[in-house]
Formats: structure tokens, C-alpha cells, sequence
């Protein structure tokens, strides 16, 4: 017999194990001698004193759920995919593809996470950049050094814990199945990565590293295969477009060659770091939290008539670190590791903008909003990776701040006055969200308060359109999928539409 059943614990409770299978039987009514339970569903309630809600299946003949993925075959011989990006669209893609019996040629601009770990490295003790291979490029993409967030209300895409279920195949802990607002950690996603690419090689897929797209073979409107920079062609009968919002230099193409793409809407603000132990006690209503309570989020919204000022990416005892594909601009993020065990949190705090605010470049068409995003990193740089901050406190009254206080950014940071620096409707909205902030979160304005810019990478300004079959509108047998052509946002909904795409393809191919 299986039954589920829904109980709140506090934190104690939940970490003694006895108390917890006591309340399992009681609310069961299954004799501990019998019961075998798991914990499908945990969320932690803060609006009073900490609660933890559980949902939580029992039985008492050991039938429990079962995630383990669906098989991946030997897929040598079997006719080959395209996929160009290795981050989580175009891995899912990849493993979703085995499991049809199709062969993934992986084509990825960057470098192995191993060897990109050390390019990341010298971007933050000196500042130099590698172009291909940074915090934006290479195998995970983007997503592989920004905490391992997998928090999606993107459900409409597709099963979103048959995605964990993957992930946890490849070694994250079986937490994330359960939790609300699950992570797995950058320190804890090079070994989940490695074990994919070792996956897809030992099926018979294939990775070609440090090669990247340049234009694309066609036959007509037919996407036929591509062309490297080092002049290569690679045909494909299908080829998976999973890029990531940074890829600008896709964006161009598409642009210089007349194939449709439109702008879309992202959004752009500040990194803010605040001590964690400041939003523990705010958010846990406590000057002295509970150890057995895990680092605390937030997650703050304020809308006026035309704009919305939110908090995005938000990572609990982390760091923020730089997310710069190129010299000579500025661009920060947030990461964090599985633990969650630094000194400070920090999120992105931004606001909306949209094509009416990119009028200057509308000469630029589709590419407007892109070269307003390029505009103002441009504008913020200083010197190498040294990033512009201010107290919020500062930024309210709208002076320089003579001091900054401690922060994770390890390239460094210099006092710089956002509010004048950052375009005016972006700040005028920013100190607006900021008061709101405040009363929601009591002591979210303080001394101690870091801002830390340019968020701006939040997603990408422009969008690949598709059809119902997700091929794009105008060039066949090509699908745009993931961030960078618009149509996810985050490690999850990206790796569902990479499913997807790989479901489209492996029907029209009749697997």
C-alpha cells in the first residue's frame, strides 16, 4: 500500500530522524517495523517562525517512486544530430537524442570545464579574459558557475523532474527532487559535467571543444551543416541551435544575413551584497537563527505603471564574480557553492527595459536592445575586471561612497557613483524597488549593503522565432533553443526545451 501524506516540522524536528519517522507513522498509520517513505516534496515556510512542509509518500511494502532515467544506447552507427552549444539546452538535447538512438556531434566554442576552471582562475587574479573560454563560455555554459539554481515555473515546457532525475543520475544529491527552490553548487557541477561527457562518449556521441560556428552551410533555406572559424564544414541533416544569451556574434549573423530574429525585453541593474547573517536574521524573524536552518533567500518584486524592479539569481553565501566574455566592458554575477557557506549574499537586483528604451539604435532593427546592452557595459568599464560599487545607503542620497565595505568580488572593487553612472530610469527605478525592498525586508537598507555593477546578462535581448515544429520561421532543420534564442531562462526551463527539441527531431526522423 502507498499513500502520501503532508506534515509540518520545525527544524528540529526535521533533523532528528526518530522524531521524524514517529510523526511519518502516526500521520501514516503505518507500523515503523513496515514503513519505507520518501520525501518527494520540502519547502520551508518563513512567514512566522521557520516551519518546514513536507510532502512525503510511505508504504508498507517498500513501493516507493522510482526516478531513474530512461536507458541510453549505443548510438555509433546511428544517424548524427548537430548540437552547437554544451551548456544545459544543448546537453539535454544531447542525452535526450541517445535515449532515441541518434548520434549528438557536440560543437562547443570553449573549453572542457576542467581546463575552463583555470581560465576563470586568471580572470580573477589578473583580469585577463579568454575570450572562448570564460564565465559565460564553455562546456555547462553560463550556468556552470552561477550556483546550479534549478528553480523553474516553466512546468508547461515539460517534466521538470525527469531534468532532476538526470541531474541526480549524474551525481547530484537526490535533494534537488524534493526541494523548492533546489541547487546543486558550482563546486559539485565540473564532476555532474564530466559524467555527461563521458556518458554521450561512451553512447558514441561526439564533442568537438574550442570550435566555434561561424556560418551556416545552406541549400536553399535548408541549414545543411555549418562552417568553423577555422574554415571547416560539418554537414548535418539537423542541427540543434543552443548558444546561450551571450553569443552575440550569432545574433550578428543572423542579422547580416537577413534571417529573422526580433528584440526582446531583458532587464539590467546591480549585483547586491549584503552579510548573510543580516538575511538570515531578517528573513528567519530572529537576531539569532537557528544553525539547523539553511543560508536564507529572497526573492522581491515592485512594479510602477510602466516598469518592474526585481531580484533575480539570488545566491545565499556566495560570491559575485565576473561575467565579462571580452575585455573592455563590465558585467558582473552571482555563484555560489553547495554549501552555501560564505560570509555574504548577493542577487541581482533589476529592472526591466524594453525596445522603446533602445530608440537610438533602432536603425539596428532586431539588434537594438543588444547594443543598448553592449552600451552600457561599455560605459561602466574601468580597468580590467574592477568593478564600480556603492553603499545602498550611498546610491539612495546619491553621493560617492567614501569607504566600501568587505567583498567577495575578488578582482576588486572602486567607489563609483551608480546612481549618476547607471542610466536614469534604471537608478530612478532601482532607489523605488530599493524603499519597497525595505519595508518588506526590514534592514535591507544598511550601511552594510554593497551595490556592485553592471547585472546585465540577465537574459538575452534577443529572440531566434520558431515554429510549432521549433524550427526557426525562416531556415529549415535548424532548431534555436535554450536562453539564446529566447525561449528559457535558467538551467532547467533551458534543459526542458532542449528535450523538447530533441523529441521534434527524433519523431521527424522516425525514431
Amino acid at each position: 500500500m502507498r499513500k502520501t501524506i503532508q506534515i509540518k516540522l520545525s527544524p528540529e524536528e526535521y533533523s532528528n530522524k526518530d522524531t521524524l519517522v514517529k510523526k511519518i507513522c502516526l500521520e501514516s498509520g503505518i507500523d515503523k517495523s513496515f514503513l519505507s517513505y520518501k520525501i518527494v516534496k520540502e519547502s520551508l515556510d518563513c512567514r512566522k517562525k521557520p516551519l518546514y512542509n513536507l510532502s512525503i509518500v510511505c508504504s508498507n511494502n517498500n513501493d516507493l517512486p522510482n526516478n531513474k532515467p530512461l536507458p541510453f544506447l549505443d548510438v555509433r552507427n546511428s544517424s548524427e544530430v548537430l548540437i552547437i552549444g554544451a551548456g544545459p539546452c544543448g546537453l539535454a538535447a544531447a542525452l535526450r537524442l541517445i535515449q532515441k538512438g541518434l548520434k549528438p556531434i557536440i560543437i562547443e566554442r570553449g573549453k572542457p570545464v576542467e581546463e575552463r576552471k583555470k581560465d576563470i582562475a586568471t580572470i580573477c587574479r589578473n583580469g585577463e579574459i579568454n575570450e572562448e573560454s570564460n564565465f559565460c563560455f564553455g562546456e555547462g555554459g553560463a550556468g556552470a558557475f552561477s550556483d546550479g539554481k534549478l528553480y523553474t515555473r516553466s512546468n508547461k515546457k515539460g517534466n521538470v523532474d525527469e531534468v532532476l532525475s538526470l541531474l541526480v543520475y549524474f551525481g547530484a544529491d537526490e535533494q534537488i527532487l524534493r526541494q523548492s527552490h533546489a541547487h546543486i553548487g558550482t563546486d559539485k557541477l565540473a564532476h555532474i559535467l564530466k559524467n555527461i561527457r563521458e556518458t554521450i562518449i561512451k553512447c558514441g556521441g561526439e564533442y568537438l571543444f574550442e570550435t566555434k560556428v561561424e556560418d551556416f552551410m545552406l541549400e536553399g533555406n535548408k541549414v545543411v551543416g555549418v562552417i568553423t572559424s577555422e574554415g571547416e564544414e560539418i554537414p548535418a541533416h539537423k542541427t540543434i541551435l543552443a548558444t546561450g544569451h551571450s553569443a552575440r556574434d550569432i545574433y550578428q549573423l543572423f542579422y547580416d544575413n537577413n534571417w529573422e530574429i526580433e528584440a526582446k525585453p531583458f532587464a539590467v541593474g546591480v549585483r547586491v551584497e549584503h552579510p548573510q547573517m543580516l538575511i538570515n536574521q531578517i528573513q528567519y524573524h530572529s537576531s539569532n537563527p537557528s544553525p539547523l536552518l539553511p543560508p536564507a533567500t529572497y526573492s522581491l518584486a515592485f512594479n510602477t505603471e510602466e516598469r518592474g524592479v526585481f531580484s533575480f539569481c539570488m545566491c545565499p553565501g556566495g560570491i559575485v564574480v565576473p561575467a565579462m566574455d571580452r575585455q573592455g566592458i563590465m558585467s558582473v554575477n552571482g555563484m555560489s557553492n553547495s554549501l552555501r557557506s560564505g560570509e555574504k549574499g548577493n542577487a541581482a537586483i533589476v529592472v526591466s527595459v524594453n525596445e522603446k528604451d533602445a530608440s537610438k539604435y533602432s536603425d539596428f532593427g532586431a539588434l537594438s536592445l543588444m547594443k543598448l546592452q553592449e552600451e552600457w557595459e561599455t560605459s561602466l568599464y574601468i580597468n580590467k575586471q574592477i568593478a564600480p560599487a556603492q553603499r545602498i545607503t550611498d546610491f539612495i542620497h546619491g553621493k560617492t561612497s567614501s569607504t566600501l565595505c568587505s567583498s567577495s568580488y575578488m578582482p576588486g572593487l572602486t567607489s563609483f557613483n551608480l546612481k549618476e553612472g547607471l542610466p536614469k530610469f534604471i537608478a530612478e527605478n532601482l532607489a523605488m524597488g530599493f524603499m519597497d525592498f525595505n519595508l518588506k525586508m526590514k534592514g535591507f537598507i544598511t550601511e552594510e549593503a554593497l551595490l556592485i555593477g553592471l547585472e546585465s546578462r540577465t537574459s538575452s535581448p534577443v529572440r531566434i522565432p520558431r515554429g510549432a515544429n521549433l524550427q526557426h520561421t525562416q531556415l529549415r532543420n535548424l532548431y534555436p533553443c535554450g536562453e539564446g534564442a529566447g525561449y528559457a531562462g535558467g538551467i532547467t526551463s533551458s534543459a526542458l526545451d532542449g528535450i523538447n527539441a530533441a523529441e521534434k527531431i527524433a519523431t521527424e526522423l522516425g525514431v
